[in-house]
């Protein structure tokens, strides 16, 4: 093996998912100070990687040249030209990095592949007899397949209490975040409750509330806000990702769903109160450094039904949401504000 070589670290999926990378590669580096990692992943996530030091990015055509069979085939040329490596990470031991990886099988790589715990993670969503357990973070997770690989990583805390003095604050104002859109609808938190809280948040004299989301409709809605409630701020569709991490790292707090913006705000270390509802934390999606005690939820018999949030609610009332209350959220954050003071 070649110990001058790169480390090849393989996370293709969703924003969030990606953006719980970044951590666990920063902690890696810092720890071996002589390790190269080259990071393969979609092409529009390489402003999450930026400055982390001996960390290569590769960006990943998924809808173009490395599309299909072919591609990932054609994925594996263009790594191999950029080689050697000293082994294969597979953070993500879906179908297309599975197959990535098996192409260096025949080149004696040592390859490890990210364990999911699918058999924990059915049992704990399950209809009946939940075992309501809380599982390894996607963190450890991760963790452990560089441990595979002789990187065990020694100071990977999960959560820490500290991150409520991450600064002074002395403005007049809170610069909030609101992200009220998750990937898969049944994660968010509906609308009309969503509408009542920033009418509640608008209406105090204490806070700047800026508003994130993504496509067309949602860019639609939050303009909408923008206009109805003073003091309010839309940030859709007006900043490239690097220039949106600018944005949150300036919060002083983020109200998100279990969703990207979630994981966005912990790689700044931004405290963040999500908002959990057919998901649950014990699946392990947690955001970076984020204590349990932000996490707003409600304890019924049928929680979680989902580790991603894309199955739609058998009760069909969507009780895990709609028993949350906006004034619940706003309590919560006055309590969190209390301790950025």
């Amino acid at each position: 093996m070649n110990t001058d070589a790169p480390l090849l670290v393989i996370r293709f999926s969703a924003l969030g998912d990606v953006a719980m990378t970044v951590p666990v590669l920063r902690t890696l580096v810092s720890e071996y100070p002589t390790l190269q990692v080259c990071m393969v992943s979609n092409q529009s996530y390489a402003p999450l990687f930026e400055g982390i030091e001996r960390v290569r990015f590769f960006g990943v055509d998924l809808q173009g040249r490395h599309r299909g069979l072919l591609g990932i085939y054609r994925l594996f040329t263009d790594l191999k030209k950029m080689g050697p490596y000293r082994g294969v990470a597979d953070l993500h031991s879906v179908l297309r990095s599975v197959l990535l990886s098996s192409l260096w099988t025949g080149t004696g790589l040592p390859i490890a592949h990210l364990q999911k715990g699918r058999g924990q993670k059915r049992k704990l969503t399950r209809r009946y007899h939940k075992k309501r357990l809380a599982l390894p973070s996607s963190f450890d997770r991760m963790a452990s397949v560089f441990a595979s690989l002789n990187f065990p990583i020694q100071g990977l805390p999960f959560s820490a209490p500290s991150i409520f003095t991450r600064k002074t604050h002395r403005s007049e104002l809170f610069r909030i975040g609101v992200a009220p859109f998750a990937k898969h609808p049944e994660k968010a938190y509906p609308l009309s409750l969503m509408k009542e809280l920033i009418a509640l948040l608008a209406s105090r004299g204490d806070l700047s509330i800026q508003l994130f989301g993504g496509g067309a409709s949602e860019t639609g809605l939050l303009q909408q806000w923008e206009k109805e409630f003073p003091g309010v701020m839309s940030m859709a569709g007006r900043f490239s990702l690097r220039e949106e991490l600018v944005q949150i790292s300036k919060l002083d707090a983020m109200i998100s769903m279990d969703s990207a913006n979630m994981h966005l705000a912990s790689l700044s270390g931004i405290p963040v109160l999500s908002i959990w509802g057919p998901t649950h934390p014990f699946a392990g999606f947690m955001g970076w450094r984020q204590p349990i005690e932000l996490a707003v939820q409600v304890d019924l018999a049928c929680r979680p039904c989902s580790v991603f949030g894309n199955k739609r609610c058998y009760r069909g009332d969507h009780a895990c949401m709609r028993q949350i209350e906006p004034k619940t959220i706003v309590a919560r954050l006055d309590h969190l504000l209390e301790l950025l003071r």
